[in-house]
């Protein structure tokens, strides 16, 4: 289903592990959503600066373990901008420890995260 605009919605994926990010592309693309990847806290927090309301993401997968930035701080971030009040929050992490104490993503999957998986997690919060 495509947006009001006639576009597939936009997801990012904030995961330094380019791999994985790779995957997790693939499995949204799938699920028919463009994709914007950022290895790095700093890229997120560059692009979220540079939004508009044509360009805002409907999902967003967030590595809780990245380079420049903490996941968690991210999300703060996030869920504090207006901006982003209607965009969905996929944590996906391997610190389990860390992901029973998340309360504001709207999911929390558990690295390895399936590749049909995460694809029925971003079916779920199309838009």
């Amino acid at each position: 289903m495509k947006n009001q605009n006639g576009s597939n919605p936009l997801a990012y994926i904030v995961e330094d592990d380019r791999s994985l990010a790779e995957a997790y592309a693939a499995s949204l693309s799938i699920a028919e959503y463009d994709t914007k990847i950022m290895h790095t806290g700093s890229a997120f927090q560059a692009a979220v600066v540079s939004l508009d309301e044509s360009h805002t993401p409907a999902l967003i997968i967030l590595d809780l373990h990245l380079p420049d930035a903490d996941g968690e701080v991210l999300l703060q971030q996030i869920r504090a901008d207006t901006r982003l009040s209607a965009t969905h929050v996929i944590i996906a992490t391997a610190d389990n420890r860390r992901a029973t104490l998340i309360d504001s993503a709207d999911l929390v999957l558990l690295k390895p995260v399936g590749f049909l998986d995460l694809k029925a997690m971003a079916d779920r919060f199309r838009p």
